[in-house]
């Protein structure tokens, strides 16, 4: 029987053509690098749950969050686990330190050129494709 799709929700910070990205501690995309985030909490909005996921994740407060993506993500090797995942632009203040957290092993900046080396989630590595050229067209 499929499982109808859980909301979760993702946070994008760029500073100076880098992005920042934590490795995964948890399933699903366990010791994958990614994009802060999470699933929703009841009664949340994506935007709540970008911002709270991308705060625990990371110790940043993140602002003003500006739907990027959507992504319906099926797994069927986890159990069948099914996401309904949105993606957001977040802004925050630039001189705070990320600080892994949370189910959050490791957090960094890394260029898109990083992060095509890094193992990702199909998802993170074509937000930070787009966001990219994006920036690059400014």
């Amino acid at each position: 029987m499929p499982q109808s799709p859980q909301a979760a929700s993702s946070a994008i910070l760029e500073r100076d053509g880098r992005f920042l990205l934590i490795r995964r501690v948890n399933p699903p995309s366990m010791d994958l690098f990614a994009f802060p985030g999470g699933r929703a909490e009841p009664g949340e909005t994506p935007e709540q749950t970008a911002v709270r996921e991308f705060s625990e994740e990371t110790g940043i407060t993140a602002r003003n969050p500006v739907l990027f993506a959507t992504y319906d993500l099926k797994n069927e090797k986890q159990g069948g686990q099914h996401f309904f995942l949105s993606v957001f632009r977040v802004e925050a203040d630039p001189d705070t330190q990320a600080i892994a957290a949370d189910d959050a092993a490791d957090a960094g900046w890394y260029t898109l050129e990083e992060i095509r080396g890094l193992s990702v989630p199909a998802s993170v590595l074509e937000c930070a494709e787009r966001l990219a050229a994006e920036i690059n067209a400014r």
